[in-house]
């Protein structure tokens, strides 16, 4: 799967927990970035991730990943 293809499905995905049709992430997208990301609406995500591609992070990587490229990067190795 590309990166593009991940960001497609990340994009959707991000859309659907913020509930904000007008969210665009990229690889420097960080919470500060994205209005109502707080440490609840964090775990909300993170499942919703792992759902959409049907992986598992570990809790070590969910707290080393400190942007959404760091995410993707994740992604690309585990799908």
């Amino acid at each position: 799967m590309s990166r593009e293809e991940i960001y497609e499905r990340l994009n959707e995905v991000f859309r659907d927990v913020f509930d904000d049709e007008a969210i665009s992430v990229n690889d420097e997208t960080t919470a500060a970035d994205v209005e109502g990301w707080d440490s609840h609406m964090h775990i909300s995500l993170i499942d919703a991730v792992e759902e959409e591609f049907d992986i598992r992070f570990d809790m070590k990587t969910v707290v080393k990943m400190k942007n959404v490229g760091e995410m993707v990067d994740v992604i690309e190795q585990e799908a």
